[in-house]
């Protein structure tokens, strides 16, 4: 797998599953995406014949979520959800979670 730099706006896809992601926010250096286990195409690229999910990386994307690293360095939005899970260089990504609003007395 490669490294590849990425930019804002990007639109990808999966190469097994049903899965296509943007590109919210990501840093300017080379990193590699994958989803479930195998690395992410562009969405004119047509995925090889017979790779399928890899069972460890089954956890599945739901459509119009976002995707972010621990440190909320990166973000993706799930525009289709598949099969796969995401990843940035072998970590998992996980759901965005919403932020506390501030009490209001």
């Amino acid at each position: 797998m490669t490294a590849t730099t990425y930019k804002a706006g990007t639109r990808l896809k999966s190469a097994v599953c049903d899965t296509q992601i943007m590109i919210l926010r990501i840093p300017p250096t080379p990193v590699t995406i994958t989803c479930g286990g195998h690395p992410v195409l562009p969405m004119a690229e047509t995925p090889a014949a017979g790779i399928t999910v890899d069972a460890a990386h089954a956890e599945g994307t739901l459509t119009g979520k976002r995707y972010v690293d621990e440190a909320e360095s990166l973000e993706f939005l799930c525009t289709k959800g598949g099969a796969g899970g995401l990843a940035i260089d072998g970590v998992a990504l996980g759901v965005k979670q919403a932020k506390a609003l501030p009490s209001s007395d």
